[in-house]
């Protein structure tokens, strides 16, 4: 008997496995579907801002260190509101998917298209008080129309057929439930974009260090270059996103706990992979932007700290992911807030002037907010209850839920 029971359990334990491995190998085909466009998307279109900064970076220490300012500070201030409050559309579109409610897709998007047109009106001055300086920059010119071929190439996807079932064409519904959308959408952008401004706040604090065209010229650079990573990462946040939406819509909890499992692993493995790479070449790739020794040695400098930030980043970024798809975004807003600007700003500051460690002592000191990013929203994340959160997307989606226009003619005939 006891042979036999042993068999048993060893037959059990095989098959739970077995089945370990094809839920996980469904799960990554699934996350893939998601990431992997993203992925290149934003690999690529990032990349633009990477090759112009190298490009320039060539010309001469000066333009490099110019660029860094406009794109830091000015780029990256409006994209991090866009960004940010149209991660909302993530929430609604994903959770909409997930309960088969199709047809609100499109009216969820037409909403964001609204909330974000008015929100770019108001942000378009700042562009044009900024003409001046950005005629100094031919470079400049050829990102920006880098990024309209992207839109427009997301237009035609859109209006080419291409999401039958989601996109309906235009409709009055768009027009209902606007301040809700505007709610969310708020709490969306405070959260994608404390965190974009933190790091143009860092570079405008590099501007006050000593040889500041060196610090500024180097930090952008590791600063892009750990951009450049974080766009893959955003990826697998817009992956995140969409996996926890969809099961949420679904009602299945267990799914969210399983897909937050397979999503961490995969990111990890990458940021390992990144983390291993800039270790080995962080003494060549200053040489790739300036042929200035001053910011070749000063990006080496920064490298074993660009290496650890790059592994963390791949970590916050699922979480964040997961908080979106959840419509958490008010919450990690508030982690944002505390611990980029109340811990890793301040002790960038103490260790850059105080302790007199420049441009290191500022990384050290973003390195310390992403780490304790990391750290609490992990414990949210272990925290929340996700039986509850179906709840909540059950309800959410209730609230605005509009009949398809097909349901409606079904309505009527039956009428």
């Amino acid at each position: 008997m006891d042979n036999e029971l042993e068999e048993r359990l060893l037959t059990s334990g095989t098959e739970q496995e077995g089945d370990l491995k094809v839920r996980v190998c469904e799960e990554s085909k699934k996350i893939w579907r998601v990431a992997l466009p993203g992925v290149i998307a934003r690999v690529s279109s990032f990349g633009t801002v990477v090759v112009t900064q190298s490009f320039l970076g060539h010309i001469s220490a000066v333009d490099l260190a110019g660029y860094a300012l406009i794109q830091s500070l000015g780029v990256r201030f409006v994209n991090g509101v866009l960004i940010g409050m149209s991660s909302a559309t993530e929430t609604l579109c994903g959770q909409a998917f997930g309960a088969k409610q199709y047809h609100m897709m499109g009216v969820f998007l037409q909403r964001s298209w609204l909330v974000d047109l008015a929100t770019l009106t108001i942000l378009l001055p700042l562009f044009f008080l900024g003409t001046s300086i950005f005629k100094l920059l031919g470079a400049m010119a050829a990102l920006n129309i880098s990024a309209w071929l992207v839109v427009f190439g997301e237009f035609i996807y859109v209006f080419g057929g291409w999401c039958p079932d989601s996109w309906k064409g235009f409709s009055l519904a768009a027009l209902k439930d606007i301040p809700p959308v505007v709610k969310l959408s708020i709490a969306s952008g405070l959260m994608i974009c404390l965190e974009l401004w933190y790091y143009a706040v860092l570079v405008l604090i590099a501007g006050y260090m000593k040889n500041a065209e060196v610090a500024i010229s180097a930090f952008s650079v590791c600063l892009n270059i750990n951009g450049w990573e974080f766009m893959i990462c955003l990826g697998i946040l817009g992956a995140a996103c969409v996996r926890v939406a969809n099961e949420l819509g679904r009602g299945d909890a267990k799914a969210v706990k399983f897909t937050i499992k397979v999503l961490l692993s995969t990111s990890v493995l990458i940021g390992l992979l990144f983390w291993i790479l800039c270790l080995v070449f962080g003494n060549k790739i200053g040489y790739l932007f300036s042929n200035d020794e001053a910011v070749a040695k000063s990006v080496a400098d920064l490298s074993p700290l660009l290496a650890f930030s790059m592994l963390f980043n791949s970590i916050y970024p699922v979480f964040s992911g997961v908080a979106v798809g959840a419509g958490l975004q008010a919450t990690v807003a508030i982690v944002n807030v505390v611990c980029f600007y109340l811990i890793g700003l301040p002790i960038g500051l103490v260790l850059g002037y105080v302790a007199h460690l420049q441009v290191k002592g500022i990384w050290i000191g973003m390195l310390c907010g992403v780490i304790t990013e990391t750290l609490v929203l992990s414990f949210l994340m272990w925290r929340t209850n996700w039986d509850e959160e179906v709840l909540k997307a059950s309800r959410r989606l209730k609230r605005w839920y509009l009949q398809s226009p097909e349901e409606a003619g079904q309505k009527s005939d039956q009428a």
